[in-house]
């Protein structure tokens, strides 16, 4: 096998350009593998209410649209294999769905591996381990009953096997996002499983493009600064047989990739730089070395690695309740404290209706009082198990059209809609009890 791999991503979440996928994939033409990650730690609390409505929904249904881009490539022959989690609650349902739209656009002969295995929700009711959050330290009991989801975040081991047998397309539910990239390099290059350097430097390759653009010049610090953000270019990693890495775009696109982007994304969303913990590797950044090799290139090295953690953590949504949030726009003179009472108005009739929420927050656009603002948007959010309390909520912005202040409108999309709420729970689960599980679909 060749001493570098080509691993992109196209998809840094749930929302992402859908055209990018394949705009990568013409971009880079050598690129062996794309990566798209759909999952953030809210995505499974929404796909779950899709469930309930569809038992057949629940998953990422933009992957659909994306494969079908990919078509033209597969069809042409092109080796481009795809890795991604937008299988979500149901990676079976999204694997079939992927499958029937690409025999309707006559592209056959590929392989679709389904990774299941992540769903520990049954564990967790069961289970006498008191699963505590680990931030806030409370037992499950205190919500067990509530519980809608419990994800595992898997790791790069049964990725790299569903590749082993010959998958075209990777689609799984939660794993860890880093291991989106580490499975590829960890078939690619047959690394064994401690070959733990090798695999913290894949961790960070994976960390670095996980959030696509971020790392070629989205939400940098110096934002105003990078070139033609309206076609900045998505991030290719070439990772070498040693798991060193060099960052990369595709050439004449938007966008930059130089030391200090980079240094940013490496930190990004990380606690302890000197462990790094990841369903593969516990990672150290301390000894990276990081350097630009060209332009729009930045090479690292030196990641060290030791044996991951002895459990998987777990990503869990429970039902809190229900909740909405309102605005309204006050203008004219004193339009700052005229959008204060009103919000105390909404507030106050609510506690005199024997419907004061369990949380409510009112904000304002300014957030201060200057003096001469002369335009105010009002926000207010509440929060409550109780449904009928946030209804009546939704029911107290619309009077203060006529009985508030002179000119205060903004209600013409009517009253506010009432979602369900959820909270989140991560916690820990042993290893043993998850056991990961590969199907091939035929298409």
């Amino acid at each position: 096998m060749a001493n570098v791999v080509k691993i992109g991503n196209a998809q840094g979440f749930w929302g992402d350009s859908p055209s990018a996928p394949a705009t990568l994939a013409h971009q880079v033409p050598d690129m062996g593998y794309l990566t798209l990650d759909y999952l953030a730690e809210v995505s499974m609390s929404i796909l779950a209410k899709q469930r309930q409505r569809d038992p057949q929904a629940g998953y990422a249904r933009d992957f659909i649209d994306v494969a079908a881009s990919l078509a033209p490539f597969w069809r042409g022959g092109r080796k481009l294999r795809i890795v991604t989690n937008a299988g979500a609650l149901n990676p079976a349902s999204c694997a079939r769905a992927v499958a029937q739209t690409l025999r309707s656009l006559d592209c056959r002969a590929l392989r679709i591996a389904v990774v299941s295995g992540d769903d520990v929700l049954p564990a967790l009711r069961h289970s006498q381990n008191d699963f505590s959050n680990l931030e806030s330290g409370r037992p499950l009991s205190d919500v067990n009953d509530r519980l809608v989801t419990a994800n595992a975040y898997l790791g790069a081991a049964p990725l790299a096997d569903a590749l082993a047998q010959g998958a075209d397309i990777v689609i799984t539910g939660r794993v860890a996002d880093p291991s989106l990239t580490v499975g590829p390099c960890l078939y690619h290059f047959g690394w064994n499983h401690h070959d733990y350097d090798r695999l913290a430097g894949a961790t960070v390759a994976g960390h670095l493009i996980e959030c696509g653009t971020q790392v070629t010049g989205g939400i940098t610090t110096d934002w105003l600064d990078v070139p033609d953000v309206a076609h900045i270019g998505y991030p290719v990693v070439e990772v070498a047989e040693d798991g060193s890495c060099t960052v990369t775009k595709p050439p004449r696109t938007g966008g930059r990739v130089n030391e200090a982007i980079v240094k940013e994304q490496l930190v990004y969303e990380i606690g302890d730089p000197g462990n790094y913990l990841s369903p593969d590797a516990t990672v150290s950044f301390l000894s990276l070395r990081v350097s630009e090799a060209g332009p729009d290139r930045v090479h690292l090295a030196g990641a060290s690695g030791r044996p991951p953690p002895s459990t998987y953590k777990v990503s869990a949504t429970y039902r809190v309740g229900f909740r909405a949030s309102g605005t309204l726009t006050i203008f004219g003179r004193g339009a700052h404290e005229k959008a204060r009472r009103c919000g105390e108005i909404i507030l106050q009739r609510l506690r005199e209706a024997g419907a004061e929420p369990a949380e409510s927050r009112v904000d304002y656009l300014p957030a201060t009082d200057d003096g001469g603002a002369m335009e105010v948007l009002l926000r207010v959010t509440v929060s409550d198990p109780r449904r009928e309390a946030v209804e009546r909520f939704t029911r107290e912005i619309a009077p203060l059209v006529t009985c508030g202040p002179q000119g205060t409108t903004g209600y013409a999309e009517g009253r506010p809609a009432v979602h369900e709420a959820f909270g989140y729970w991560p916690t820990l689960i042993d290893r043993e009890l998850v056991r990961p599980r590969i199907e091939i679909l035929e298409v």
